[in-house]
């Protein structure tokens, strides 16, 4: 009784395919259509370069993205815009960190305070980022952005491969810089 009850639901949900199937289309062209939105204002080519103030742990120093992305010669490399203030962005700060482990992120903090509040805010939250303080959101707007978190993906040229806004899975920040490198 069990299995002909089940052979009836699976082959109704076969017969019913096109329904499903189009339901799965207008879902990934919904999806495709936000994100097409959301980087709309999203540079091509090359990543319009800028320096900031640079917050680690321990130190606060000046970062030009040029001389960073030279400390990474030949490797694709991301830049991670967030906010302290960002509830999103705190979601994301486990998968950042993990991804740091492997590969070269450099956060970037839009309108979170000065440098001093940024690096008592890595600190309080036990997070070993590089990041460069954007306090004003101008570096955030060279890169047509107007929200966080965004994730920017660059490939070894310095050419933006990559850019998504809002959140982002580990896997596919690891899939993004693994494609920029590799393609």
């Amino acid at each position: 009784m069990r299995v002909r009850r089940f052979r009836l639901g699976l082959t109704s949900w076969l017969l019913d395919w096109r329904s499903h199937g189009l339901t799965l289309l207008t879902v990934v062209l919904v999806y495709a259509g936000l994100h097409l939105w959301q980087t709309r204002h999203l540079p091509g080519g090359p990543a319009p370069a800028f320096s900031a103030p640079l917050v680690s742990r321990q130190t606060v120093n000046n970062i030009d993205l040029e001389q960073w992305r030279a400390t990474h010669s030949g490797r694709a490399v991301a830049l991670h815009f967030w906010a302290e203030w960002c509830p999103i962005c705190r979601m994301e700060e486990d998968s950042i960190s993990a991804v740091q482990r492997d590969w070269p992120v450099l956060g970037v903090a839009m309108q979170s305070g000065d440098a001093a509040r940024l690096q008592t805010v890595l600190n309080q939250r036990g997070l070993a980022w590089q990041t460069a303080v954007d306090a004003d959101g101008r570096v955030a707007r060279r890169y047509g952005l107007a929200s966080v978190p965004a994730f920017i993906v660059l490939d070894a040229q310095g050419h933006i491969r990559f850019a998504e806004v809002g959140y982002t899975t580990e896997i596919g920040m690891r899939l993004r810089l693994w494609w920029a490198q590799n393609f």
